[in-house]
């Protein structure tokens, strides 16, 4: 809640909004770290519900030139502040001025009670799922300003927004060899290359030729955040995860396993050219480590999706999925346009 204050008027702002009592909540980081919670929704969901304004004293007035609520996502580049790139911005007017005016020549109104205005975002288009990086930030908020002569006052709520997806149809496995020529010849596979943020990575290094002294073998899961195109691309690199998987030297005809339960990272789905602005990908990372530590390594990219719950109940949105946002190959989730989150889908 906000109070705000000018000439002798004061009033709270409070946005409450429809079913939020069972609505799920999620949580995000923030630009410093810290992690914040709020209501989720998913693309094509409508979002509704009330806005309070109380005059905080009995018989006191709020001049006012409008009341308006804003649905807006947009993304923030930390490298570029005074620009928000906005890609959805829809608008509601609550109350419009009086048919009278000011000295000025403005038109104005009065509150002279406490008021509650009602609102509603018809299957509001959400494309992109939220996001919080190294350089960048996507969010969605409702903005209410209260429009004054000489300046607006504004409260803003955020909320979350996560993408569903299925289960690809195609997921091939990812097989290859590797090495250094008359040193060192390995072979690793992994079941799979699309994953749930709740999967498990299973795979297998099998060594063919080792004629340098391996000391020990890591998998890591590393997020590359990209911002900027062309030249101008700034890569930011995130080690999200490291297994140390052998320890000691191999031999030919080793074969190592590998078993990694994703469930216990903190990871996004990959998202590939957001809004032409920045991309998330993932990429398991191979490493290995001689006695002289010199270090050896090889990356392959992995796409990771948000799965949708089989049993997920509501009406169909009646958006179209955004060939941009959802990884290639997978296939979007029909999205609820219920108010309420009592069928919330799994990672």
């Amino acid at each position: 809640m906000i109070s705000f204050f000018g000439f002798g008027q004061s009033a709270d702002i409070d946005i409450v909004l429809d079913g939020q009592e069972s609505r799920k909540t999620a949580e995000i980081k923030t630009e410093d770290g810290k992690k914040e919670r709020h209501y989720l929704y998913y693309d094509g969901e409508t979002v509704s519900g009330k806005v309070n304004v109380t005059l905080k004293k009995a018989g006191s007035k709020l001049e006012h030139q409008g009341v308006k609520i804003e649905f807006i996502g947009q993304i923030e580049l930390y490298y570029d502040r005074g620009n928000h790139h906005e890609f959805t911005s829809l608008v509601k007017e609550l109350a419009r001025p009086w048919n009278c005016h000011d000295l000025f020549g403005v038109f104005t109104g009065d509150l002279t009670y406490s008021t509650t205005y009602p609102f509603e975002f018809l299957q509001v288009e959400k494309p992109y799922e939220s996001y919080t990086g190294a350089n960048v930030r996507l969010r969605y908020f409702l903005r209410v300003t209260i429009v004054k002569r000489l300046s607006d006052t504004v409260k803003e709520q955020d909320i979350i927004v996560h993408t569903l997806s299925q289960y690809p149809e195609m997921n091939n496995s990812i097989k290859m060899e590797v090495g250094i020529e008359d040193c060192l010849h390995i072979e690793f596979e992994y079941n799979k290359s699309k994953y749930h943020l709740k999967d498990v990575i299973v795979g297998k290094i099998y060594f063919l030729l080792v004629r340098i002294k391996i000391k020990h073998m890591e998998i890591q899961i590393i997020k590359r955040e990209s911002t900027g195109t062309g030249p101008n691309t700034y890569n930011e690199n995130e080690t999200i995860a490291k297994y140390e998987i052998m320890d000691g030297a191999p031999v030919k005809g080793e074969s190592i396993p590998i078993r990694l339960f994703l469930s216990g990272y903190e990871s996004t789905p990959t998202m590939r050219d957001i809004n032409k602005k920045f991309s998330v990908r993932y990429y398991l990372n191979l490493v290995l480590v001689d006695e002289e530590e010199r270090r050896y390594f090889k990356q392959q990219e992995i796409t990771i999706f948000r799965r949708a719950d089989k049993g997920r109940k509501g009406a169909m949105g009646y958006l179209q999925h955004k060939s941009n946002n959802i990884p290639p190959g997978m296939t979007p989730t029909p999205q609820t346009v219920e108010a309420t989150g009592a069928d919330t889908p799994q990672e």
